[in-house]
Parts: structure tokens; sequence; C-alpha cells
């Protein structure tokens, strides 16, 4: 399926994608593989106290059915902790995936053939990059689903748990399927390697993500008493979720509601102050770390609290996890 607008209104030329050369995955060398995949380790752990908060603030949010959502970049599927979260999920400490869309394509390939993840450096040079066959047949998903009226996270998912996936058992998006928890994709045109298959449809990659952001805000109506943890998304997750709960805080105010107490857990590399709770000035570069100012400061101003852990994704994941179970022992 692909955007056919008549050329009679084109001023300018555009790119004819049936003279790319798509090469299957069998030739692409991949970076990670399913070795890197992480089983639960169960055992004493140090924990970082902020993340006990967090995660006692969790186990609330799961007794008042409040919503706990994840957000996350693709990072935190290459670091191999899928089975931490799947686990989460199963036991209702998440009730909401939120992800841009190389969280996708890692999770499909991961679940198609056990590796995913290229070297940019050499395939762009190459002008490979990007273009495998296999990895295109999100595409077909994602037009298939445009005709269903289905959200893109829900189609993949689908087809992930119901297809020939040899490694399903560690997808995130064929776990949400499984467990009926929403799984939202929020892309950008053209910041994905499968946008730039000539099977990629415009409409149908816009119409299933907007359904997720709809999906995604009609969640954030339940954010009150809740908790949103974001995972390395430096744009994505910051962004979606603000328009989100400005959305869900409107539509409360006209039924006479507050959506203000709820908790918000940033994790990433950046090193921020000990008191990140005011939000840096203009001229410091920080202030263009969109999780800081947007999800730590403004959007708790008025009765909320935050919390910042700094740590790779393979240890703040795990950690959390051992934290809620600690947490839920005392409930």
């Amino acid at each position: 399926m692909q955007d056919r607008p008549n050329k009679r209104f084109q001023k300018f030329p555009m790119f004819e994608r049936n003279a790319l050369d798509i090469k299957p995955l069998s030739d692409r060398e991949h970076d990670l593989d399913i070795s890197v995949i992480k089983n639960i380790a169960i055992g004493k752990r140090q924990i970082d106290s902020k993340l006990k908060k967090v995660a006692e603030r969790i186990v609330s949010a799961r007794e008042n059915k409040a919503a706990i959502i994840m957000m996350m970049g693709g990072h935190v599927v290459r670091s191999g902790v899928q089975k931490y979260i799947i686990d989460l999920m199963e036991r209702g400490f998440i009730s909401c995936l939120a992800m841009n869309g190389s969280v996708m394509i890692h999770d499909f390939e991961f679940a198609l053939i056990g590796a995913t993840t290229e070297s940019v450096s050499r395939y762009i040079r190459e002008g490979q990059f990007g273009l495998w066959h296999e990895t295109g047949r999100i595409n077909d998903i994602i037009n298939e689903a445009y005709k269903n009226s289905m959200g893109m996270g829900e189609a993949v998912g689908e087809a992930i748990f119901k297809g020939e996936f040899p490694y399903k058992d560690v997808s995130i998006l064929a776990a949400g399927y499984r467990l009926n928890i929403p799984v939202t994709v929020h892309v950008g045109i053209g910041y994905d390697i499968i946008h730039e298959h000539p099977n990629c449809s415009g409409a149908a990659t816009g119409d299933t993500s907007y359904r997720d952001f709809l999906r995604f805000a009609k969640i954030i109506e339940s954010l009150e008493g809740g908790v949103v943890m974001n995972f390395g998304s430096a744009v994505m997750a910051p962004e979606v979720y603000l328009k989100a709960l400005s959305m869900a805080r409107n539509a409360a105010m006209r039924h006479g509601r507050q959506i203000k107490r709820f908790a918000t857990l940033v994790c990433d590399l950046h090193e921020l102050p000990e008191d990140f709770r005011t939000e840096p000035d203009k001229n410091n570069p920080a202030y263009y770390f969109r999780p800081w100012k947007t999800m730590l400061v403004r959007t708790v101003a008025d009765g909320g609290e935050s919390f910042y852990v700094k740590g790779k994704h393979s240890e703040t994941i795990p950690s959390l996890w051992h934290a809620i179970n600690e947490a839920a022992k005392g409930t």
C-alpha cells in the first residue's frame, strides 16, 4: 500500500522507492542477538532509595486502579530487560507501555530472528542502512491495521503473538496483546527504517499511530494517584505525555475533576543536580533536555512528585523490579 498523490499537483519530484535494493536480514551483520536478553535474577540487590519510593507509588497505584505507564526508547529493548518488563505486565504493575518506532522494530526483529541492530556507520556508507526485507513486513501489518481501524501497537503485537515468530516469548508487543494491556507506538514520519521501504504508507502510519496517541491520552485520564515512567526517551516520551496530559486535564476540569497528584520517574544517563525540581535556565544546555523540565518539574508542579535516577537501563529496570517486589510484600 503506497500513497499515490495526483502527479498533476506535484510541484517537486519525489524519490522513487521502487529503485531501492532491499536485501534479506540473513545478509545483515547484527550487533545484538538473543543472548543479550537477561533472565530474571532473584536475590538481594542494592536499590536506589528513589526507586524504592517509586515502587511504593506503583504498588499503591495498582491497588487504586490508577494508571501505571512505562514509556521507553529503543535502548531499553537493546539492553535485554524484556523479561523484567513482561513479568511486571503479567502481575499488573504496568497498565500501559508507550514506545517510539525503534522499540517496535527491535522488538519485532528479536521475535522474528533472535537478533537486531545493525552497524549504522557501516551500512550508511554502503547505502543499505535499514533496507532489509523482513523488517519491512511491519509496514504490511500497519497497512492492514489501517483498513481495520486498529492501532499500530495492537496490530504488530497481534501479528507477533499469532504468527510464526520463534522468539515471541521475549516480545513486549506480543505480551501486551496477550495480556490485553495497551502498547502504544508513537512515530515521526521519516524517523524509522521501515519508512524507507516502498510498502510504507504515510496515511496508514499516521492513522494507526494517531489512534495509539488517542488511546494513550485516554489512559492519562486515569493518572490521578498513578505513575508515569520514562526510560531513555529524550523527545518522544516527554512530548507525547505533555500533550496527552493537557488533553486529559482539560476534559477532567470540565467535569470537576483534577489530575494533579501522581508521580513521575525519569531514568537516563544525564547528570542532573541533586535539586532537579527547578528547571534550568534557558541559557543552560540542560534546559533542552525535555524530560527534566517537562516530566520532573512542570507537569508535577501542582501536587505531584518526581524522581530522577541516573543509570543504565540494564541496571535501573531490574532494580525497579526488585523494589516493586519488596514494596508488594508489605501490602
